[in-house]
């Protein structure tokens, strides 16, 4: 599959996007993603977002690290001087971009991508997985690059086998409250669009560069459910498909955080409901 890969992008350059927190710098889970990417030969660019490094030190940490990378590889310090500053003249100009968080990360990284002109399609995957392989890669950006197979938008999804309920707002809230809303509301297409995901919540996909110019970003804690809603308003469905990933997958878990709704599992399944909701209200629901 590499091999191929390989060819493909003299056509179709890939840029990988890796949204990154300060946190994970120091984690088992990317020092092995950093060592398996050393070896991807098809990858044009890399462009790495740091979020929460807010000392000089944690960046170079960041670029210690990164740097081992042999393909271009670009790190955005978003807590840095310089975006800060940037980030402020857009408020100044009410051109708001959200509060911090993958989603903003995301933005900046993307537009990173489409200032330089590198590459034609973008893949993204997250920086705390545990069970990362190339072919996890691979798999992702295939069905994108590949001249023939027609399509812009690729989403990833994978088994969460253990001896533990992973996967908990996928599974007792995300899936039930989309299937819950069709049996009430009856199929509408945008509800039926969600329900065929099979694991809507990945943040591992892969999109053409020309889609990435037209979808906005979510800034909040929903941004893998409010993409999946842009690339519905903007995408043909014939042109979106799903990749299974690996076999199993595991990452860092995330605190349910009962008390506190503004941190956790407690936040993000407010913010995926509120992004849900405010999508059927768009579409006339």
């Amino acid at each position: 599959m590499e091999r191929e890969l390989t060819a493909f992008a003299q056509e179709t350059p890939v840029a990988l996007v890796l949204p990154c927190h300060v946190r994970e710098l120091g984690s088992k889970a990317l020092r092995y993603i950093v060592r398996e990417l050393k070896a991807v030969p098809y990858l044009a660019q890399v462009v790495v977002g740091v979020d929460g490094a807010t000392r000089r030190a944690e960046f170079e940490q960041a670029r210690r690290l990164f740097g081992q990378l042999p393909q271009p590889t670009a790190l955005l310090w978003n807590d840095g001087p310089r975006l800060r500053a940037l980030l402020a003249r857009l408020e100044e100009a009410d051109l708001s971009t959200g509060a911090g968080g993958k989603g903003r990360n995301l933005w900046i990284c993307f537009g990173y991508v489409l200032a330089c002109e590198k590459a034609r399609m973008v893949a993204v995957h997250d920086c705390d997985i545990l069970t990362y392989s190339r072919e996890l890669l691979a798999r992702l950006v295939y069905p994108v690059a590949h001249p023939s197979l027609g399509f812009d938008f690729c989403k990833g999804y994978y088994a969460r086998v253990t001896d533990r309920l992973n996967g908990r707002v996928m599974r007792l809230m995300m899936t039930p409250l989309v299937r819950a809303l069709k049996s009430i509301l009856g199929p509408h297409p945008y509800l039926v669009y969600m329900d065929t995901f099979r694991y809507p919540l990945a943040g591992e996909f892969a999109m053409d560069l020309d889609l990435v110019r037209r979808v906005r970003i979510p800034h909040d804690w929903a941004v893998e459910v409010g993409l999946l809603a842009e690339v519905y308003r903007n995408c043909a469905p014939r042109a979106i498909c799903q990749s299974e990933l690996c076999q199993n997958y595991d990452h860092k878990h995330q605190e349910i955080s009962p008390r506190d709704p503004d941190k956790g599992l407690n936040r993000m399944a407010a913010d995926i409901a509120a992004s849900l909701f405010h999508r059927m209200a768009a579409e006339g629901i």
